[in-house]
């Protein structure tokens, strides 16, 4: 089969910045084909050439046999878009924002009304025609942004980053549209910051630098790590404090925590030995585990950043106690008839990591914005370090950090600014706040970007702006509400590194997730689905909960799909005995 999309010598220049450099790559028809890198890699660049909403500097780009500079309206027409953040007109219901694509797609009303059906069915959104774009889950409006790219039946389907900021349930709904589509004869490019998702694609491009660094099945690159990973299990202490230590030897490449163990891929030329006294020392048992892609992916990448926290390092340790740090009893939230949180309670001591996990519009960031001060409960009671949010919410805000889900940086003023601004609002002066910002400036890397916009910021750079934000005053508690949404493995890495370190010095950590694997870092989690509190213990514990026979050692995304939908199904039938009643 001849390719649907065929690069030569692709490259993309703004000023002085090379996007990408001399991109040569054949993407076939019928194959789901994975686009991966690094944040400021390129991966969005290459995507609006593709799409014919940008022409390259130089070279030739083919798609579904149209030249993309002097053809770019037919690539239009044979190709469906789906962008990073996808234009859905909040204040349109489903049906009308189908309407509105189908009209800018240049569908007639017969030929519009004949493919919405299979669409809304297809996306499982048929229930939902008349809800507003604004008002869907994180999971359906995804679904609508795909079905608003695939009105026209293209040739070519181009997603970028689909499923970031969705829960698994849905991820796996998404991932399973897609697959369907790519097996009727469909090229699909996906860009992802999931490398469980890349390791599932038939090909996968990986851009490094605006440079093409592989191309071809994710098996192959995977299989040039073969004898480098390792599981330490068994481990007598914690977990994050072993990966620490582990990332600090010079013979590993790479760590991460894995259900109950460590995982660790050693560097090209190191031997096993080089790691034996620290697995020892916490009576931990070595056993090698087959490579994954993300094992390949960060080696090629030059590796795991260092294990070591400098903002940490430089923070005095909290006094230790057995103290409760947050807690929230009975919290409930109501807007109008619509209960977004129901009669949520727990608590969270010093130096605790405490994940929140749940779907979409399941309400976390509720909770997370009432424990923070910044919305009133209708009922319940929430308390900061001992103090009552709803009497001394100033005096409790001074203790907390709290980095937003959606981005909360100021877009019209600088990143210099937004420091002094932060840093302000906190309360710092003189030569500390100088001395603050210029810690916060060094260790998140900020110097080529501090007169720039936020908004003008690679995802991962406004991420680490954020978190600089909320640390800037040295919080007791830190809320972090999706901080490593749509970022490359490699940052979420660090800012792994930065909590594990903070919670070494004492400080409390709340953290909302999407991706499993980060809820394993967690001391506890708690499960939040449809408003209420549905499941509390330690990840072990949760995934203890759902084994079987047939699946003795199952994931943490496993646990959380099983959860979900086992109370789905108790909703379901609590409601047909209310109608049979």
């Amino acid at each position: 089969m001849a390719p649907q999309i065929i690069i030569r010598e692709l490259s993309k220049r703004f000023g002085n910045l090379v996007a990408l450099n001399n991109v040569n790559a054949n993407i076939q028809g019928g194959l789901l084909t994975g686009l991966v890198g690094p944040d400021g890699a390129g991966k969005t660049t290459l995507m609006r050439i593709l799409a014919g909403l940008m022409a390259p500097t130089s070279g030739s780009l083919e798609v579904a046999g149209h030249d993309a500079v002097r053809e770019a309206a037919a690539i239009h027409r044979v190709t469906g878009y789906m962008p990073q953040r996808f234009g859905l007109y909040q204040d349109l219901s489903v049906q009308e924002n189908l309407h509105l694509y189908a009209s800018l797609r240049g569908l007639s009303k017969q030929e519009a009304e004949a493919v919405f059906p299979s669409l809304l069915n297809f996306t499982g959104l048929e229930p939902f025609t008349k809800r507003l774009a604004g008002r869907l889950s994180g999971g359906m409006k995804q679904k609508l942004g795909l079905a608003c790219a695939l009105l026209a039946r293209p040739k070519v389907l181009l997603l970028d980053e689909p499923s970031v900021g969705v829960d698994p349930v849905s991820r796996r709904e998404l991932w399973k549209m897609v697959q369907e589509m790519a097996g009727e004869g469909m090229a699909v490019v996906w860009a992802t910051a999931y490398l469980d998702e890349a390791e599932r694609c038939d090909e996968v491009l990986l851009l490094k630098d605006g440079e093409l660094a592989y191309t071809g099945a994710p098996g192959d690159l995977t299989a040039h790590l073969r004898g480098r990973s390792y599981l330490v299990s068994g481990l007598a202490g914690n977990r994050r404090e072993f990966l620490t230590q582990a990332l600090d030897l010079e013979a590993v490449r790479d760590g991460v925590i894995q259900g109950g163990s460590v995982r660790l891929v050693l560097s090209a030329e190191a031997e096993l030995a080089a790691i034996e006294p620290l697995a020892q020392a916490a009576q931990g048992a070595i056993a090698p585990t087959p490579p994954r892609f993300e094992d390949a992916f960060i080696d090629l990448l030059g590796g795991n950043p260092s294990g070591r926290s400098a903002i940490a390092e430089q923070m005095a340790p909290l006094a230790p106690s057995d103290r409760v740090m947050v807690e929230c009893r009975e919290l409930t939230k109501r807007f109008g008839t619509f209960t977004a949180t129901d009669r949520i309670s727990f608590a969270v001591r010093q130096g605790e990591v405490f994940g929140l996990l749940g779907p979409n519009g399941a309400g976390k960031s509720t909770t997370f914005r009432m424990l923070c001060g910044l919305l009133k409960p209708t009922a319940g009671r929430a308390e900061v370090a001992g103090v009552a949010l709803r009497g001394s919410g100033s005096q409790a805000k001074l203790l907390l950090g709290y980095m937003a889900q959606k981005f909360s940086l100021y877009g019209s003023v600088s990143v210099r600014q937004n420091l002094e601004l932060f840093s302000g609002v906190y309360g710092l002066q003189g030569r500390l706040r100088r001395r603050r910002m210029a810690e916060m400036i060094e260790v998140f890397h900020l110097q080529a970007f501090l007169d720039e916009s936020p908004e003008q910021l690679p995802l991962g750079y406004k991420q680490r702006l954020a978190l600089a934000c909320a640390l800037m005053h040295r919080p007791r508690v830190l809320f972090l509400d999706e901080p490593t949404s749509g970022v490359d493995p490699i940052t979420r890495r660090e800012f792994w590194t930065h909590i594990t370190g903070l919670v070494g010095k004492g400080v409390t950590v709340l953290v909302t997730t999407h991706f499993m694997d980060e809820a394993e870092y967690c001391d506890r989690v708690a499960l939040v689905n449809r408003a209420q509190l549905i499941a509390l213990d330690s990840p072990d514990a949760l995934k203890a909960r759902m084994a079987r026979p047939d699946r003795p050692e199952p994931s943490m995304e496993d646990a959380f799909v099983e959860l979900v939908l086992a109370q789905g199904e108790k909703g379901r039938e609590a409601s047909g005995l209310e109608a049979a009643a």
